[in-house]
């Protein structure tokens, strides 16, 4: 944190409209494809309930694909990826289309391998991701993982066309393509639902995420191949350019991908614990991911292309400084309400979006107890990620990635300890274990935030939020959510859970952003500008 300056980095910093524009293009399809993606969880949590075989199977089943996805795809792709040909587009366009063709080709060679080790190593890999699952679990989570393993190759696929999108400032169709593929899924729950047996119903879910992968792929490449006209697929020869990619890779497999790689862990530990620990898990991280992926997403991939043409253009770094401060705040302002939100309102969230079905009023308050414990690193994991994406426009993947591995050690031997003993020390339920989990990764995320911020400031000189900036910021979040206290205890129980959660969380937005504008935070002032 540094102090106050009198002039905010956001207001000064040059092409702060358009990284604005651009930001708001990725937020508005990561909003539109998450939206699509809760009502997915509420269909799931509607037929499959939280204290099933078939809800813990398909909870853990879709975490090994998925991390395949977001480890080779959207994170480690898009950091190696596009400092390289974002930096080529202006001077040699032939150039950069060769790249991202050599790219696609190796890509595509390594997926697809490690599809086909993944299908036929999936028992091992469903007992070192799901220790703890005996008998049907385990029989249903390794037919999931057998059948998700291809989706999962075509989702990296899809991910090498964002890269190209955002080189080009196309950000709105990568991040919203999703949605195609959470409509598919919808859809077939709906249509096989009410007759479905859940191992049947389980089976149809994993084969029309398939499809629906297909999908979100297909919707993008007309337009890839229109921006880029003379893509040349291979691997024959590859260019030093190519080989930076591929170099810059594998740091960036590890550093970007650590909160698939925590998550995993996490994943891992609840499997120990009481049945429905980990589909209640995965319902709690489809919530607190939210705001990472919203907010610092949506701000990390606007940025990274411009830090990227930033870093190349040399000058110094004091454009540098003013792009990553001013991101920090717009991160800070969003988010801080998410964790407050998280840490006293969760059992509303939880039950809005979840209570229906076989999902009860008590599952939404276990999953209240986790969405509290990732309040506790929310806002440092999305600072992280700004964070390291300036490292990435400074081609320095290795930096994040050690970085990345203090965090992974701390997850897990926190996590354990948090997860498996402590609950017993304390007279509780093991099954609230979970609530440590997401407690203790949020320590190690902001160990990790830490300690990225020191050596970025070590070497291209002092960022960092206002100490007052963010006080008043988590001021006017907790007054906010007395608020929303207050309204919640008024209301009669008997109300949906919906309509109680339109009642007391949208005071609960008013009243941060009255008090942030009554604080005087420029982005509150932005904001509602915008709204206007």
């Amino acid at each position: 944190m540094r102090r106050l300056s009198t002039t905010t980095t956001s207001e000064k910093a040059p092409g702060a409209v358009s990284t604005r524009r651009s930001a708001t293009l990725v937020a508005a399809g990561v909003l539109c494809s998450r939206i699509v993606g809760l009502v997915r969880q509420r269909v799931i949590a509607h037929y499959f309930g939280l204290t099933t075989d078939a809800a813990d199977a398909w909870a853990a089943g879709f975490k090994i694909p998925n991390l395949l996805q977001n480890l080779f795809g959207e994170g480690a792709l898009s950091a190696s990826f596009i400092p390289v040909y974002a930096s080529l587009l202006p001077h040699d366009r032939r150039e950069a289309d060769r790249v991202a063709g050599a790219v696609a080709s190796l890509l595509a060679l390594i997926v697809s391998a490690i599809v086909l080790v993944g299908v036929v190593t999936a028992p091992w890999l469903v007992t070192l991701i799901a220790p703890g699952f005996e008998g049907a679990r385990r029989e249903l989570t390794l037919s999931t993982v057998r059948i998700l393993f291809p989706g999962a190759g075509l989702l990296v696929m899809s991910a090498w066309c964002l890269g190209v999108l955002n080189s080009h400032r196309r950000f709105f169709l990568s991040y919203a393509a999703p949605v195609v593929w959470n409509v598919t899924m919808i859809a077939a729950l709906v249509w096989f639902g009410p007759s479905a047996t859940l191992p049947r119903l389980l089976e149809i879910l994993a084969w029309a995420s398939v499809g629906g992968s297909a999908l979100q792929f297909a919707v993008q490449v007309p337009t890839v191949w229109r921006l880029s006209p003379q893509l040349a697929f291979g691997v024959r020869q590859l260019s030093g350019e190519v080989r930076t990619v591929a170099r810059n890779f594998v740091p960036a497999f590890f550093s970007r991908g650590v909160v698939q790689v925590s998550a995993s862990i996490d994943n891992v530990l609840s499997s120990l614990l009481p049945t429905g620990a980990v589909a209640a898990l995965s319902n709690a991280q489809t919530l607190y991911t939210l705001p990472i992926s919203l907010f610092g997403m949506s701000i990390s991939a606007a940025q990274l292309p411009e830090l990227a043409r930033a870093a190349g253009d040399g000058g110094g770094h004091e454009g540098l400084r003013q792009r990553l401060d001013g991101g920090l705040r717009h991160i800070a302002f969003l988010v801080v309400p998410s964790a407050m939100a998280f840490l006293a309102l969760g059992d509303v969230i939880a039950a809005a979006l979840f209570q229906t079905g076989r999902f009860g009023r008590a599952d939404a308050v276990y999953v209240w107890g986790i969405l509290a414990g990732s309040g506790v690193g929310l806002l440092a994991s999305t600072l992280g990620r700004l964070y390291a994406s300036t490292y990435y426009a400074l081609r320095d993947p290795r930096t994040p990635f050690r970085y990345a591995s203090v965090r992974v050690v701390l997850t897990t031997v926190l996590g354990y300890l948090c997860a498996i003993p402590l609950p017993g020390l304390l007279g509780l339920d093991p099954a609230w274990g979970a609530a440590g989990l997401t407690a203790s990764a949020g320590v190690a995320g902001w160990v990790e935030m830490w300690l990225l911020r020191r050596q970025l400031n070590a070497r291209i000189g002092r960022t960092g939020l206002p100490v007052m900036l963010v006080a008043r910021l988590w001021l006017a979040a907790l007054a906010a959510a007395g608020i929303g206290w207050v309204i919640k205890l008024q209301l009669p129980p008997s109300w949906p859970p919906v309509l109680i959660g339109g009642a007391v969380l949208l005071p609960f937005g008013v009243a941060y952003l009255a008090g942030t504008l009554a604080a005087g935070i420029p982005e509150a002032r932005a904001l509602l500008k915008r709204v206007l």
